[in-house]
């Protein structure tokens, strides 16, 4: 079983396929496992790595509390572990915010970052504004509506069951990941590392809207920008065919090799 130190923490996570790599950094909901049709579908081309930090999944749960802001460090052990360079981190939600500290932490390692439905806890008072007004709306929500479309959960009940159960494997929970937010990089922070930042957002998020994560993208310069038609928040789990052709797109166009640390 593969496991990571992350500071004297155990982190379990898993790798499969060869060629450019791609690490999923999950959400306050997921684990490695639910990056289920990533793996299947991304494998032949590339080197895709999963993991979980600590209280999710199957990494240590056993600390009495968790602290957001140790999550960063569990996806830099792996990417030690496994002396990963240009890989390109993939977060999903609020686990965009861990890999974007990660990669500026490790810019030798990480190649790029993707922000996927997030703005991965950029310092900004616009930016912040916007988020805060999206996230007054999405509140009004059944949290199940906020991340997977009606018409989804009526058509895909089975898949809509096993989505909420991926949750029950985790101790972590989401209270335990928002002070990730706390003292996030700034803009110039971004610019002045070797790290790209792509924004990855679906067309019907109910948590971020397509508005605010366009002005992100605006405001930081040589940041890509990739709008999925159709998508929720969670389209890597209900629209996985639009989201892998979107990772894979990034992931091939995104960064140049970069030498080995």
């Amino acid at each position: 079983m593969p496991l990571a130190d992350s500071d004297g923490t155990s982190i379990y996570y898993e790798r499969h396929g060869s060629g450019p790599a791609i690490l999923f950094v999950h959400g306050s909901g997921g684990h490695h496992a639910a990056w289920w049709q990533q793996v299947a579908a991304l494998r032949e081309e590339f080197t895709v790595v999963t993991v979980d930090l600590r209280g999710f999944g199957k990494s240590d749960s056993s600390m009495p509390e968790f602290d957001g802001q140790d999550f960063p460090g569990d996806v830099v052990a792996v990417l030690d572990q496994e002396d990963l360079t240009d890989a390109m981190l993939v977060g999903q939600s609020i686990g965009s915010v861990a890999a974007l500290r990660a990669g500026l932490l490790r810019p030798e390692r990480v190649g790029s970052v993707v922000l996927g439905h997030s703005l991965g806890g950029i310092s900004h008072p616009e930016l912040k504004e916007l988020a805060a007004a999206d996230r007054a709306e999405a509140v009004e929500l059944p949290v199940i509506d906020r991340l997977l479309t009606k018409r989804f959960q009526q058509e895909r009940a089975d898949l809509t069951f096993l989505f909420q159960q991926m949750g029950t494997f985790n101790v972590a929970k989401m209270q335990d990941l928002r002070n990730l937010d706390t003292d996030g990089p700034t803009l110039d922070d971004i610019q002045n590392s070797d790290v790209k930042v792509a924004f990855l957002a679906g067309e019907k998020d109910a948590v971020l809207s397509v508005k605010t994560v366009t002005r992100a993208h605006e405001l930081l310069p040589g940041s890509h920008l990739e709008i999925v038609p159709d998508a929720p928040h969670s389209m890597y789990w209900e629209t996985p065919a639009k989201y892998n052709a979107a990772v894979a797109h990034l992931r091939r166009t995104l960064t140049a090799p970069k030498e080995a640390a």
